[in-house]
């Protein structure tokens, strides 16, 4: 998107992405710039694609800026117009007005829709990703904006907020932006800050408790378990013994010299099975064997009227002892 005052502004602007806080910030350098060039509170109009109309839009857009050079246009989750609302947008682009900017907001739009072509058709440019970061790409992006809200941090107390709080950019920097209040020393945040000073709100991941369960880690199944309220048993229970069979056939490629074929074997990224070899270790062969008639024995209690819940959480347990 164009930053500065020479750059001319595109007829038309899709900002879609699961990224709130991206999109946002999208958003409102687009105003900034369409509000170098005119009043916006004369010239702006906003939609919401849930219950407006495409010629509502339309007629917006084709209306001539007051006392300005352009008239801004705003519609927020594009993606659930109609589709006859969808097509008079698409109409519309064809031909789009040279006073007004359109933007076109959502989590998705599918490339192959006529709306996203329309968009497409006018510039490549016009099309602004907000698609979320990998993990370790938000790790690194936290430490960033740390440092726009005042303060640093460690990258361990990066990773461990995103443990905290999730993957949510808009929640995240929220609480950056509290700890820039609680922060006046100049040092930078470690992990032991966040933990004394952010409260969890995010749910769990089964992965993170499949990892600690391979780890024969039993402390942090127990911090782990309570956080999982919308994951069922029996899908844990089945990831579980999934990795059991993981752990299975490294120890079995190990014997035979053959663990760096371990990634092949299961059909797996490498990144997948970094940490199985350790974990591996951990387990002897009896144990093992013995978890997966365990794990056999809890499923069937499970479909015969003991509460899920609480058989499984015996069995994690009593397997990791």
């Amino acid at each position: 998107m164009p930053q500065d005052k020479t750059s001319k502004l595109l007829p038309a602007y899709l900002v879609v992405g699961e990224d709130e806080l991206k999109r946002r910030t999208v958003l409102e350098k687009l105003r900034s710039r369409v509000a170098q060039v005119g009043d916006l509170e004369f010239n702006h109009d906003e939609f919401d694609g849930e219950t407006a109309k495409g010629d509502a839009i339309v007629q917006a857009c084709n209306t001539l800026p007051f006392a300005s050079e352009l008239r801004l246009v705003e519609v927020v989750q594009v993606e659930k117009l109609a589709k006859q609302d969808l097509e008079a947008l698409v109409a519309y682009l064809a031909q789009p007005c040279e006073s007004t900017v359109l933007a076109l907001s959502g989590l998705k739009l599918a490339k192959n829709t006529r709306l996203y072509k329309a968009i497409v058709g006018i510039d490549k440019k016009a099309v602004v990703d907000c698609a979320p970061m990998k993990r370790h790409e938000l790790i690194r992006a936290l430490r960033s904006m740390a440092v726009g809200h005042g303060f640093t941090m460690t990258e361990g107390a990066s990773a461990k907020l995103v443990e905290l709080i999730g993957e949510d950019t808009v929640a995240l920097d929220s609480e950056l932006a509290k700890l820039a209040l609680s922060r006046n020393d100049g040092n930078p945040v470690t992990e032991r800050g966040i933990d004394a000073l952010v409260t969890r709100t995010a749910e769990a991941k089964p992965w993170e408790l499949v990892d600690a369960f391979a780890a024969r880690d039993a402390r942090q199944c127990a911090v782990l378990l309570p956080l999982m309220t919308s994951s069922s048993p029996y899908a844990l229970i089945g990831m579980c013994t999934m990795r059991l069979r993981e752990l299975a056939c490294a120890k079995s490629l190990e014997s035979r010299g053959e663990l760096p074929n371990l990634a092949s074997t299961l059909k797996v990224q490498p990144w997948r099975v970094k940490n199985h070899a350790r974990w591996a270790g951990r387990w002897a062969e009896r144990e093992l064997e013995r978890a997966f008639s365990t794990a056999r024995d809890c499923e069937r209690a499970m479909k015969s009227g003991t509460d899920p819940d609480t058989a499984f959480r015996d069995w994690l347990f009593s397997t990791i002892a």
